[in-house]
């Protein structure tokens, strides 16, 4: 991904309200992002409890959206797998997020939602290597493929809330 500045990221947000772009905040880890390494921005805002956001690129062009999460289930004692990173977590480590769709879709109360890490880490989630079963040997190719998955996944997510 191309650095973003913060102007580019905040006209970026395809289903924001101005009130949500009033309130947004950038992540504190804003400006040590390397770059080279991710696909997409996402973080939690750390005033409004249930808001989140998801930046990434389509066309070269940065294109965000404001996301609601729901209530994590109370449980670990159940395994949940994020839908953008395929990790496998403990349920409670998995949330619900909606996005309103853009435009007169979002206006109208139309929504797109999926499971995703509750603290939305999913470029770091990739970028760690899986432990290894007893005797397995694993390429390199392996953290790409994911990689990959996880770029492919968020866009079409991002692109289902533009319609």
């Amino acid at each position: 991904m191309r650095p973003l500045s913060e102007e580019e990221l905040r006209e970026s947000f395809v289903n924001a309200t101005d009130a949500e772009l009033d309130q947004l905040e950038l992540p504190l880890e804003y400006l040590l992002v390397d770059w080279e390494h991710v696909d997409a921005l996402a973080w939690r805002d750390r005033t409004v409890r249930h808001r989140g956001y998801l930046v990434t690129l389509i066309d070269d062009e940065p294109v965000g959206i404001v996301l609601r999460a729901a209530d994590p289930p109370s449980s670990r004692h159940r395994a949940a797998v994020c839908n953008l990173c395929h990790t496998h977590q403990p349920a409670n480590q998995v949330t619900m997020f909606s996005a309103r769709r853009a435009g007169e879709a979002g206006r109208n109360g139309n929504s797109v939602g999926t499971y995703l890490c509750s603290d939305l880490s999913c470029q770091e989630n990739v970028r760690l290597p899986a432990p290894l079963a007893p005797a397995e040997v694993r390429s390199g190719s392996h953290t790409s493929a994911r990689i990959d998955g996880l770029a492919r996944r968020t866009r079409a997510f991002v692109e289902g809330v533009l319609g």
